[in-house]
């Protein structure tokens, strides 16, 4: 299922055209709804995408009925927050950069990214049907991730602390194949393999830059 996902989005071109259509919301709709993808999300990866929609309303601290007024269906849901999680990666890309040395900024991106993949774990069930119905939504998703890991990479080769040799797209490959083959409960050991691969990175790197 995950391979069939990965295969959809693969052919992405990397693009930073905005992904939402939705006309502008009062403060309070945007809390709202901001909370419920939180709240979506942290539920979509622990427990799945199946989770019962009230928890997750209760979780956001509003009502059923807020949860439906900005998202109708669960397919809404699940995209509203895959959505989410790729605004939330490019942003942080762009805020690493501007706070952090570049290879520290991608080390952080990199563990923000399995964080991703686990929430993508998730909402499998509800993303297989999407292939062919909303098969565009893929593409951009996947290709605004790798514009910002080439950012992250590109820092780094600038900096002389990462290696050249590697591009956006073959590291969220690394990163997503390491997540998707540790147990769902071990978070924590995809966190160490990531941080094994953060050290590949960095192998070889001041020869690479000269």
């Amino acid at each position: 299922m995950e391979a069939e996902i990965a295969a959809a989005e693969s052919g992405a071109e990397a693009t930073a055209a905005p992904l939402s259509t939705d006309r502008p919301l009062r403060a309070d709709a945007v809390r709202n709804r901001d909370a419920l993808l939180g709240a979506a999300a942290a539920a979509f990866a622990a427990r799945g995408a199946d989770v019962p929609l009230e928890d997750i309303a209760q979780d956001a601290g509003v009502g059923i009925g807020t949860l439906y007024r900005h998202f109708p269906t669960r397919d809404a849901l699940v995209e509203g927050v895959y959505r989410h999680e790729v605004d939330v990666l490019c942003a942080e890309a762009d805020r690493l950069l501007e706070t952090l040395p570049p290879d520290k900024a991608l080390e952080e991106w990199m563990q923000l990214f399995v964080r991703h993949v686990a929430t993508k774990r998730g909402m499998l069930s509800v993303l297989k049907p999407m292939l062919h119905s909303n098969a565009d939504f893929f593409a951009q998703t996947k290709g605004r991730a790798t514009a910002a890991a080439d950012k992250l990479l590109a820092a780094g080769v600038a900096a002389g602390t990462v290696r050249r040799d590697i591009q956006g797209s073959d590291l969220l490959r690394a990163v997503g194949g390491i997540c998707m083959s540790t147990d769902q409960e071990a978070a924590q050991a995809s966190e160490r393999l990531v941080g094994l691969l953060f050290d590949g990175l960095k192998h070889g790197a001041s020869a690479s830059s000269s």
